[in-house]
């Protein structure tokens, strides 16, 4: 056994390898990156700023009611938005929803595709399962250490973690989804000489739509947690408030930052139950 011990595998060295060639070779490419991430996200929050409260909090609150016309779900999107102005974390929760909008359409846009071709593609889903396994079971800070060191403190390592963090549960939902429609849907639109986008556009992703909007929803759900700890590389948002209280032992400050973050939580899956 002290043979074992003795002899270890540098597998973290081999990482870190990897990290640093990508560092010095492609270090234009992240710069690029983080220059035009940073730059919109901080364009999408001053546009948001720009609005004085009352205008997002009715428009949320119209799109609740048109979506799910329940009143008693207005009252709480409009009576969290307004606590949340009280407490004095308005520009924060502004920041924390660009990241989560920001980092949702992201995964979005790239998960459901592959989730599709996997779908279609089994040898492709045998190749991307024990990668979204890993990717679902790594410890969020993992993903700090190596976005950390690519892009430098500040917005982009902190919406590039969430990404990843988040991109899993599209992509799998979206695979169900689309693997799970019933061969006589698909036999039919074969029969009615469909071609394979139309087989795609007008069978397989209509019935697909409740487990793919479920891993939108899971999707949203997740890049919010994983925002407000991406607060410990520099990240704005809700986490900050939250880290700032941790490191100065501030109890008032944490609990009325923790509550911030619970209402936007509660409020994001109560518009999308």
């Amino acid at each position: 056994m002290n043979w074992i011990t003795e002899h270890k595998i540098p597998i973290g060295m081999w990482m870190e390898n990897v990290v640093d060639w990508l560092t010095i070779h492609a270090a234009l490419l992240f710069d690029l990156i983080s220059v035009s991430f940073d730059w919109t996200i901080n364009m999408m929050v001053e546009g948001f700023e720009y609005l004085p409260p009352y205008v997002p909090i009715t428009v949320t609150a119209l799109m609740a009611w048109f979506i799910h016309r329940r009143i008693s779900l207005v009252v709480f999107v409009v009576a969290a938005l307004l606590l949340i102005l009280n407490l004095g974390y308005w520009d924060e929760m502004l920041q924390t929803f660009v990241l989560v909008m920001a980092a949702t359409i992201t995964s979005v846009l790239i998960g459901v595709p592959i989730g599709i071709l996997c779908a279609h593609k089994q040898w492709m889903y045998t190749i991307m399962r024990p990668v979204l396994d890993l990717m679902q079971t790594i410890p969020t800070f993992v993903y700090l250490i190596p976005t950390l060191v690519l892009f430098g403190l500040g917005v982009v390592p902190g919406l590039i973690s969430t990404i990843i963090f988040a991109i899993p549960a599209p992509i799998r939902l979206t695979y169900l989804g689309v693997k799970g429609v019933p061969t006589e849907l698909i036999e039919a639109g074969k029969a009615f000489g469909a071609s394979p986008f139309k087989l795609l556009y007008k069978v397989e992703l209509p019935s697909a739509m409740p487990n793919i909007m479920a891993g939108i929803s899971q999707c949203i759900m997740l890049s919010l947690s994983m925002v407000v700890v991406s607060a410990l590389v520099g990240a704005d948002g809700l986490g900050e408030p939250v880290v700032r209280a941790l490191n100065t032992v501030n109890i008032a400050q944490g609990f009325e930052a923790g509550l911030a973050i619970v209402l936007v939580a509660t409020h994001q899956s109560g518009e999308q139950s």
